[in-house]
């Protein structure tokens, strides 16, 4: 597979740094079936992606359930450990890293989880959920340690009075909040994301969202953030990756992709996200996608997307795409791309 670093100009290249690459990634569990396992079944989660990550901005990563986004990010922080490729964190493998290095490094790579309950310990008290990564990574003790667990919860809108409190007090908003602030309390370079509006309401979700577009800027933050819903993607992120079954299919910048989607898969995506104007939304183009997602322990020959993709032609059955860049900065695995994409104005 061609990496989209390898395809920048040198000169380019040396322009430009990243705080994450990934190059040619894959996670494969072993789900074959009977004690003698006589034949290897593999289901592919995440099967050769590559791309890269700038200081400061967001990239979205978008794709249904099953497709790997979620894998990526526990690979990204060390919770799983990769079958194939390179994590480079400032230019360093995260995998080769062991005990004492890694356990420094992943200072400075945190998350936040998709539910805002089950990630908290329930016998913890909000101080001490905030207060722990400090002192697992000895950066605070006495009072220092408490006035930082206080600046936290100002900075992430939590009143000093409930730090005494226990998760279960809390709405889901608020505890979003806590976990933000636990995330925070290291000064991370890089944050993941894991759906972390998913499991809000959609009142609290903008709010949310606005707080982390907020602590991006004033932290200088970077983040990956993976997500089921494009709206929130589209608020969030600089640049969008599209993944479906353990693959990247178009990685371009938000712009880019709302407005000229190349891939099927793309498309689809975008004609399904509800557009409140009936005016408008009588005037949309619809694309269904026809089935269900294949399973990533027997995916298609060929382009993975073919089963559904409106388009396919006998090539697609056949031949897997490579992630080319179809126009600057717009990369798409396609072998027929899109020429004229139908775009939507999801904020309308």
């Amino acid at each position: 597979m061609v990496h989209i670093m390898e395809k920048k100009n040198k000169q380019q290249a040396k322009e430009e740094q990243y705080l994450l690459e990934v190059k040619g990634l894959k996670k494969y569990f072993d789900v074959s079936e009977g004690w003698l396992k006589k034949e290897k079944q593999y289901l592919k989660a995440v099967d050769d992606i590559d791309f890269y990550v700038k200081q400061g901005e967001t990239l979205g990563i978008v794709g249904e359930s099953g497709c790997g986004k979620s894998t990526t990010g526990n690979l990204i922080m060390q919770l799983l450990d990769k079958t194939e490729g390179e994590i480079l964190f400032e230019g360093v493998d995260l995998s080769t890293l062991k005990g004492e290095a890694l356990r420094k490094k992943r200072a400075e790579i945190q998350m936040i989880f998709q539910d805002p309950f089950s990630s908290l310990n329930p016998r913890m008290r909000v101080f001490e959920i905030i207060a722990e990564p400090l002192r697992t990574h000895q950066a605070a003790k006495g009072k220092k340690l408490e006035n930082q667990v206080y600046e936290l919860m100002e900075v992430v809108g939590l009143d000093r009075s409930y730090a005494r409190r226990y998760p279960h007090e809390f709405s889901g908003g608020q505890r979003q909040r806590i976990g933000i602030a636990r995330a925070l309390a290291l000064k991370p370079k890089l944050i993941i994301c894991d759906e972390p509006v998913s499991a809000l309401d959609v009142s609290i979700q903008s709010q949310i969202l606005n707080l982390m577009a907020k602590l991006q800027k004033d932290f200088q933050l970077t983040y990956i953030f993976i997500a089921h819903g494009l709206p929130a993607v589209k608020h969030i992120s600089d640049r969008v990756a599209v993944m479906y079954l353990g693959k990247i299919v178009e990685i371009t910048t938000k712009e880019k992709l709302f407005h000229q989607p190349f891939h099927p898969y793309t498309e689809g995506l975008l004609s399904a996200v509800p557009i409140p104007d009936p005016t408008l939304r009588e005037q949309k183009h619809r694309i269904i996608l026809e089935g269900d997602m294949p399973s990533p322990a027997n995916p298609p020959s060929g382009c993975r997307f073919h089963t559904r993709c409106p388009y396919a032609q006998e090539q697609c059955k056949g031949e897997e795409p490579k992630l080319i860049e179809e126009k600057p900065d717009h990369f798409v695995a396609c072998h027929f791309p899109l020429k004229e994409g139908h775009g939507v104005l999801i904020d309308q």
